[in-house]
């Protein structure tokens, strides 16, 4: 049996991450919580294109131990960026920013335990059956990455009574690429 990455698990990760900036352009000024909001798109872009490079290496059979660590380095390393880019945007200029940085440091901390859960599955690796282990937990991991940060965004969007934040991603050019639609 040849081991695979299931490409359907990663498209559902990236369709949830794709998913959590909204997309359209009201033709607004840009404010500083647009760029709060376009540096939270932009980064998750750079993180998003990241785990596609570091997954598309374990698509196409015969995965070893060494192949799923090294995407598994790739994924940690690329975690890492994102999570010290997240906390070091600070709150974003709202009523609600105290309560918005909380959210996404939520989020940062859960996006480091899922990556600790990865690393674990990774070492315990032995044999086929062991990296087909492997291969589930970082699915699962993936997906619950990818659902947690939708999840962040909802909460976003409910804490932002007055809609500064939602007007502030549908301002933010980096959040138009990554929908790739405007309106």
């Amino acid at each position: 049996m040849r081991p695979t990455f299931s490409a359907a698990a990663l498209a559902v990760v990236l369709a949830l991450l794709v998913a959590a900036c909204g997309s359209s352009d009201d033709g607004s000024d840009t404010s500083a919580t647009a760029t709060w909001a376009d540096e939270v798109c932009s980064s998750v872009t750079t993180w998003t294109d990241s785990l596609t490079a570091s997954v598309s290496s374990l698509q196409g059979g015969n995965i070893s131990r060494e192949a799923l660590e090294g995407a598994v380095d790739d994924v940690k390393s690329a975690t890492d960026t994102f999570v010290a880019d997240l906390r070091g945007l600070g709150k974003p200029d709202t009523e609600a920013g105290e309560e918005a940085k909380d959210s996404v440091d939520q989020l940062t901390e859960q996006l480091e335990q899922e990556v600790d859960e990865i690393e674990g599955a990774v070492d315990d690796v032995s044999g086929a059956s062991g990296v087909l282990t492997a291969i589930s937990t970082v699915t699962a991991s993936l997906a619950s990455m990818g659902s947690q940060l939708s999840s962040t965004f909802s909460d976003l969007e409910q804490l932002d009574a007055s809609g500064e934040l939602e007007d502030a991603f549908r301002e933010s050019d980096s959040c138009q690429g990554i929908t790739g639609g405007s309106g």
